[in-house]
């Protein structure tokens, strides 16, 4: 497998492309605003002025898009469509499980085969391809595009059958909510106890409430830097998939709910393109 399609070059997908042409991979993009991808152009990825020119020639397709609106339009519109047989489609994206379901039963029909393969890590991680990628699907796909996720990951699993990739994502931000929240309140309590944030985060990061969180967001928080590596507005939507598939499970999730109300605030403050370390604010 060489000549693969990458569709969404946003923060995590530019690092994620150059990955995979490090990793030998002839990668051909499209996303909707060319200029976003021109760094991309430079570097080798070749431009298609769409969707239909991307499926040419693939073996493979990688989504990764905003919303579960945007996965359906792009899959049900445009590359269950086009695609030829025997391609994989692998989407990315934080998305609905039940649509991750549609689209590999809709895939299966046409011969294509479907894997929803959303990652953790960030910006940090996608730039150093150590994502963490959790696999829903079959597992002769899962092996075929194995060296695919090995290019832009370093914890890959298969989870389960179609859409378990998008339960395990939701079960991560759900964990993440609890976290995140965590050290906004232990940055907070330190303050106004008026010790040193940062001389507390750098001694509890090395005993049992070290975290990811720990270490990449409470700096930015003390600085009261905004800067996003990943954007509020879609961690509310990644948390309100968390949510519907607790309901629909009959899982009752009080600290998903409380955090997820503050980020929706923040969202209609204005904060959307925050990064996820804007909840710092709901303490302030």
């Amino acid at each position: 497998m060489k000549n693969i399609g990458f569709i969404g070059t946003g923060i995590m997908g530019q690092s994620m492309v150059r990955n995979l042409m490090k990793a030998g991979f002839h990668v051909s993009i499209y996303t909707r605003t060319k200029e976003k991808a021109l760094e991309l152009i430079k570097e080798g990825a070749h431009w298609c002025d769409s969707i239909a020119e991307l499926v040419q020639g693939k073996e493979a397709i990688i989504s990764i898009v905003g919303y579960p609106q945007d996965v359906e339009e792009i899959y049900f519109e445009k590359l269950l469509p086009l695609a030829a047989p025997g391609t994989y489609l692998i989407d990315m994206t934080t998305s609905s499980p039940a649509l991750a379901q549609r689209i590999y039963a809709a895939a299966k029909e046409k011969g294509l085969h479907a894997l929803d393969a959303p990652v953790s890590g960030g910006k940090i991680g996608a730039k150093n391809a150590a994502l963490s990628i959790m696999v829903g699907g079959e597992e002769s796909a899962f092996a075929a595009c194995l060296p695919l996720f090995e290019a832009m990951g370093k914890t890959i699993s298969l989870v389960g059958s179609a859409g378990a990739g998008q339960i395990a994502k939701a079960a991560n931000q759900t964990a993440i909510a609890g976290t995140l929240a965590g050290l906004c309140e232990a940055i907070t309590l330190s303050r106004r106890a008026g010790v040193d944030p940062q001389k507390v985060i750098d001694v509890i990061s090395g005993g049992a409430a070290g975290s990811f969180q720990l270490n990449h967001n409470a700096k930015p928080i003390i600085l009261d830097d905004m800067t996003p590596s990943f954007y509020l507005k879609h961690y509310v939507k990644d948390l309100k998939i968390a949510m519907d598939n607790a309901k629909a499970n009959h899982a009752k999730l009080p600290v998903l709910h409380e955090v997820l109300r503050m980020f929706e605030e923040l969202e209609q403050e204005g904060e959307g393109d925050y990064g996820t370390q804007a909840l710092i604010h709901k303490y302030q």
